[in-house]
């Protein structure tokens, strides 16, 4: 592996809604970090069309609205088939940059959504993808359950990529499944802006004896677009609506950037991939330190859809 990597976490906010727009500004914001010399660029959980914080699609228990259903199709029209021209246009993002990208995107297959996250090669070519497992909350309202077919890892010339989605993260069998495959380079794009979440990254570079990337969103309240159907949903949504909390943090635990509040940024760092290598001399979760005698993990990679799928 070459000794160091430059990467780039994208604190930034989606044109909400619109996928065009959105995807606009991960390639305008994927050259920005291009010329500063990123060659691994990550941007955050459901970033393209929207993550919907405080919307509540017209939704309790037992029923539905219309004006929900309006919104959630709405959501529906601008989210991303895989293949598609919208990931044509990432992919060529990433090939403009010469970079490894990364995106959270509102992954559209026939009549549901998933958050998935889509890796995009120097060449432009789409390396794979990695479905949420497990929505959290009322983000089981709107999006679908991944499986184990797509628990992604991706070879780099810095070492191995990979990583899960928000929550997922406290799943520790999920994790270790990562673990299994080498992953160097731990990507953590999420929604979650409390302190409490940097506890979470830290002890995951501690745990993997790896480098964690984590992103999320900065987003205003006057981000939203007015004419949403359940617009008044976010009347007591407080504002900024979602802060931030973006960092970079090393295999030991450290900062290597420290997390970034109120305001959208590039997160750049140059990590020393030797660094990986020595914090794996006394602690390695899945080598030295496994007991395979006594702890196994057994991780189904079925792809568990139903039948084929086509793009809607």
């Amino acid at each position: 592996m070459p000794p160091v990597a430059r990467v780039a976490v994208i604190q930034a906010c989606p044109v909400l809604m619109d996928r065009e727009a959105t995807i606009a500004k991960v390639a305008a914001l994927t050259a920005d970090a291009a010329v500063q010399g990123a060659r691994v660029i990550l941007f955050p959980e459901a970033f393209v069309p929207a993550y919907p914080r405080g919307l509540g699609f017209g939704t309790v228990v037992g029923s539905r609205t219309e004006a929900g259903r309006r919104d959630w199709a709405r959501y529906w029209r601008n989210a991303v088939d895989v293949p598609s021209p919208a990931t044509d246009a990432l992919g060529e993002a990433a090939r403009a940059a010469q970079a490894h990208l990364v995106v959270g995107v509102i992954e559209r297959d026939l009549g549901t959504l998933y958050c998935t996250i889509l890796y995009f090669g120097p060449d432009g070519r789409l390396l794979g993808k990695h479905r949420k497992l497990k929505p959290t909350a009322a983000e089981r309202l709107i999006w679908g359950e991944g499986d184990g077919s797509t628990l992604t890892v991706v070879d780099t010339p810095y070492g191995r990529l990979g990583g899960l989605i928000c929550w997922e993260n406290y799943m520790p069998l999920a994790r270790t499944a990562m673990y299994t495959q080498g992953v160097d380079l731990y990507v953590a794009p999420t929604a979650d802006a409390r302190e409490s979440w940097q506890a979470t990254i830290r002890h995951i570079a501690l745990e993997g004896r790896c480098f964690v990337l984590a992103c999320n969103q900065f987003v205003t309240k006057d981000a939203y677009p007015k004419d949403l159907a359940c617009y008044d949903d976010l009347a007591a949504a407080p504002d900024p609506i979602c802060a931030g909390g973006s960092a970079i943090v090393g295999p030991l635990g450290d900062y290597v950037v420290p997390p970034v509040y109120g305001r959208e940024e590039i997160l750049l760092a140059d990590l020393d991939m030797d660094r990986v290598v020595e914090s794996r001399f006394d602690f390695d979760p899945v080598g030295s330190y496994a007991r395979p005698d006594v702890l196994r993990l057994v991780v189904n990679t079925a792809d568990q859809r139903s039948g084929p799928r086509s793009p809607s």
